[in-house]
Parts: structure tokens; sequence; C-alpha cells
């Protein structure tokens, strides 16, 4: 692909899952079959259906969420970056993924932690 063509894919990632108007269809159109999507705090989640899911849950926990770049992408073959910024209030659950166990209670030993990879 170009780097236009990868510049294209990464704004609409950006704006499709991360935005306000968040579209579950760009994750079976954008994201390989296998995907692996880290997001801080949380386990890996592993394939598209574990990325829907936590981002089905992600924004139940933040109805308001909103993510959106902050500086032009920059690309080179291959490989795009780019720096956003973005946040939302809590008002629902919240999680149970996290290595260090569920919020807000007590930390979990290791053998309960991460359970998917």
């Amino acid at each position: 692909m170009s780097i236009e063509e990868n510049n294209a894919i990464v704004g609409r990632w950006f704006t499709e899952f991360w935005g306000a108007d968040f579209n579950p269809a760009v994750i079976d159109e954008l994201a390989a079959p296998d995907i692996r999507f880290e997001y801080s705090l949380h386990c890996p989640c592993r394939g598209r259906d574990e990325v829907r899911e936590f981002a089905t849950k992600f924004r139940a926990a933040f109805p308001d969420l909103a993510f959106g770049g902050t500086a032009d992408l920059i690309a080179e073959g291959d490989y795009v970056v780019g720096q956003w910024i973005g946040g939302g209030t809590q008002t629902g659950e919240a999680f149970d993924d996290m290595p260090i166990g569920s919020l807000p209670a007590a930390i979990l030993d290791e053998a309960t932690a991460c359970t998917h990879s």
C-alpha cells in the first residue's frame, strides 16, 4: 500500500474506532483477523471478536468517549505514527480485564490475571 493509503487507514481507525461516533464495522473492515490490540492497563486482545468486545465494554463504561488526532500523521513505508488525545467520563461498570485485577476490587494474584493473550 502507498503511504497515502496507510494514512487513510490510520485516520479512519482514529475516527471510527476511537472517535465519538463509534463504528464497530471498522474492526472487520480494517483489522487483520488475528489482530493483537493493546490498550494500557488492560490485557491484550487477540482477534476481531475480542477487540469488538473490548470496545463495547469500554464504550459502555465511558459513553461520552472521544479521541482525536492532535498532529499530522507521519508515515514511511508500511508504518504510520499518530498522536492523539481523548477521554471520557466513566459512568459504567469498572473493568475486570486488568492485569492487576478488577477495579475497585483488591489486586488479584498472577494466576487469575490476564486470562487471554
